[in-house]
């Protein structure tokens, strides 16, 4: 029996100041001043049980308790003959909590030819969530089935087939529940929403799993049905175009993936995946069918190469098509990333040094082209250099950093 607990918190104060320039039209120039005070506590407690049963079987089971508090208070004031005065109807305090129970079982079997693996995961969520200055609740109490099945079978030595099932749940992000979460200026507007509903999806896939000397191969054909689908959408009212995270629809897709790992090296490994999708999306939005099919991919290749002094090096690249969403049209977006990794004091102590789209060529850009009216979006996050500084206690080793999270 094993016994975790992992609790985290962040903190945030900041405040952005506008200047609104118009560049074409008669509109007067504008300042405006966002300010936001940021607080969020997780706290994860887990306890799992696994006990053979034979020597091809086995059972095991367990429980995991997610608690989350979140608290963001967010102003927005325009500058109006040199003084600030606060927007109330953009001005709130948006209180988010969430705890989650799950319970699992699974029993597997196995012989030297063929395995079965099955499992069910009940989750009881309990979600609050309140507009402090508006007193604005919706607490909802929901609770879920997650089913699997997965079974495998060894063909040859170095061939193996598998097929499975599993129901998985999306919960919505943080940021597309507050409704206070980024106003980018005077005239484009992000808001949450906090009546979303989390995504459900049914994953059917099967696969098979090749291995010749250094390389291994991976290739699978799934098929994914999911529903109550999360989907930003623009509303355009007084020259303002407005962001919303709406559940729009079902979306069901059917892909190919291949995956490979190569070690030309004992101290160099290649990993390369690829992935392609058709998607059919069915709905209704504001009365009108939005009925629609396409195509999306992706493509990833991680190089790893261990270094002397126990230095790990690690580049890899990521290539995302461009796809049709119910609105809009989003580009193709390419990005490179380097890593470096030192392990101090036997592995208690490590530091990490990340460089993320190094080229700077991780451009996001959309247009929306509806009856109505016509968006352009292009934006950029730049270079992102991050480091980090770990160290274990007792006898566990430190935890590598990312730098990947971000608020």
């Amino acid at each position: 029996m094993l016994f975790s607990a992992l609790g985290s918190y962040f903190g945030k104060d900041q405040s952005s100041e506008f200047l609104n320039t118009t560049t074409l039209g008669s509109d007067v120039d504008t300042e405006q001043e966002i300010r936001t005070d940021f607080k969020e506590a997780k706290f994860t407690y887990q306890l799992d049980y696994s006990r053979p049963i034979s020597k091809k079987m086995s059972l095991e089971t367990g429980a995991q308790y997610v608690a989350q508090k979140v608290s963001n208070d967010y102003s927005v004031s325009d500058l109006e003959n040199n003084i600030w005065v606060q927007d109330d109807g953009l001005t709130n305090i948006s209180n988010y909590d969430q705890n989650v129970l799950g319970v699992y079982t699974t029993g597997a079997y196995e012989n030297d030819k063929w395995g079965l693996k099955v499992g069910l995961r009940a989750e009881n969520t309990d979600l609050k969530t309140l507009l402090v200055e508006t007193d604005e609740s919706n607490n909802r109490n929901f609770t879920n089935l997650f089913p699997s099945a997965h079974t495998s079978f060894k063909i040859s030595k170095n061939f193996s087939m598998q097929a499975g099932y599993s129901r998985r749940i999306r919960r919505p992000r943080l940021w597309d529940l507050n409704p206070f979460w980024n106003i980018r200026n005077t005239y484009s507007i992000r808001t949450g929403n906090p009546n979303l509903l989390p995504e459900f999806t049914d994953s059917y896939e099967v696969s098979t799993i090749y291995i010749i000397d250094k390389i291994s191969l991976n290739a699978s054909i799934y098929q994914r049905n999911t529903t109550d689908v999360i989907e930003s959408i623009s509303t355009f009212e007084n020259n303002v175009n407005t962001y919303k995270p709406l559940n729009i629809g079902t979306s069901n897709a059917t892909g190919i993936e291949f995956n490979t790992k190569y070690r030309p090296h004992k101290k160099v490994t290649i990993q390369g995946d690829f992935n392609f999708n058709y998607f059919n999306r069915k709905g209704e939005y504001e009365g009108a069918n939005f009925d629609f099919s396409a195509t999306r991919w992706s493509t990833k290749w991680t190089t790893k190469f261990k270094l002397p002094a126990q230095i790990d090096f690690e580049i890899n690249g990521q290539y995302e098509s461009s796809y049709q969403g119910v609105q809009r049209l989003s580009n193709d977006r390419f990005s490179i990333n380097l890593g470096l990794r030192k392990k101090l004091l036997k592995g208690k102590a490590v530091i990490n040094a990340n460089v993320r789209d190094i080229l700077a060529s991780r451009i996001f850009e959309s247009e929306t082209n509806q009856d109505s009216f016509y968006i352009y979006n292009k934006s950029y996050r730049g270079r992102f250099i991050t480091l980090g500084f770990s160290y274990g206690f007792g006898k566990g080793e430190a935890m590598e950093f990312s730098g990947s999270k971000r608020h």
